[in-house]
């Protein structure tokens, strides 16, 4: 494509949520230190909330890969599941699944493979991506999980990551003994204007770009209002924006470029058209 055109070596605004190109603005550093802050004070449940595409999933990853050796993690991307298929999952992520299917069995098959993994010096972390997918009564069973603890702490932290649904759900009167157990929670914000330009060189530098900065001023800041700062929408805009570039053979990606992979893209704020009367 445009790799060879603008002297990279990889895609540099790629959609899949790839570490390597973990961008430190400060909602996100905000939200990983409130994650490891959270989990070296022992506290139970930990939430995680923002909008479509402002990077909970990369959080996450980022979050895990940091985690010392002296954790066990489990990972579940996709928790849109019935209470017992849900318990199963946690199981089997842990090593414990055979057995009877029953929750109350699960349950306490969970139990006892916490309590060896704490003897062996271990602590355990449960990561739920995509949180507002869970079924009411599956969000619910996780009271479950969450009363397995010996007298001194708990034996599994709990970290949600959700959209602002996730919220709606647990302002549920059902759901008020859940909601009183989240102990911490953060809220990610969008990219502000000023982190716009170094969100795109960091990427670049990743990708193998090594040349003069390659965005010019006014793309950047259509690139910041045509995004709203949502990091997603900033890479599918750049990624376009690119190929434009690409296509008029310019090395350099200007405002035009942008508005055209505005005026490209679902979701993207289109440029207001001022009529003469």
């Amino acid at each position: 494509m445009y790799l060879a055109h603008f002297g990279l070596t990889q895609l540099p605004f790629g959609l899949t949520p790839d570490t390597d190109f973990v961008y430190p603005s400060q909602s996100h550093l905000e939200g990983l230190n409130l994650l490891h802050c959270a989990l070296a004070s022992g506290e139970g449940f930990i939430k995680i909330v923002g909008e479509v595409g402002t990077g909970k999933t990369l959080l996450c990853r980022h979050f895990l890969a940091e985690l010392g050796p002296e954790w066990k993690a489990a990972y579940l991307p996709n928790p849109q599941m019935e209470p017992r298929a849900f318990l199963r999952a946690v199981a089997d992520d842990l090593g414990t699944a055979a057995g009877e299917p029953e929750a109350a069995h699960v349950i306490k098959r969970l139990n006892h493979r916490l309590l060896d993994l704490a003897r062996a010096g271990k602590k355990v972390v449960l990561c739920i991506d995509e949180a507002q997918t869970m079924p009411r009564l599956t969000l619910e069973s996780l009271r479950l999980l969450s009363n397995l603890e010996t007298e001194k702490r708990k034996l599994l932290h709990i970290v949600l990551f959700g959209q602002p649904e996730l919220d709606e759900m647990l302002d549920a009167h059902s759901a008020r003994q859940l909601k009183q157990r989240i102990v911490f929670h953060h809220r990610l914000r969008r990219l502000e204007a000023e982190e716009i330009g170094s969100y795109l060189e960091q990427r670049l530098r990743i990708a193998g770009y090594a040349g003069e900065p390659l965005f010019a001023p006014s793309a950047i800041k259509r690139l910041h209002r045509g995004s709203e700062g949502i990091p997603r929408l900033v890479n599918i805009l750049a990624h376009k924006a690119l190929i434009a570039a690409f296509g008029e053979g310019s090395l350099k990606v200007e405002a035009h470029h942008i508005d055209a992979a505005i005026e490209d893209t679902e979701g993207a704020v289109k440029p207001r058209r001022w009529w003469p009367w």
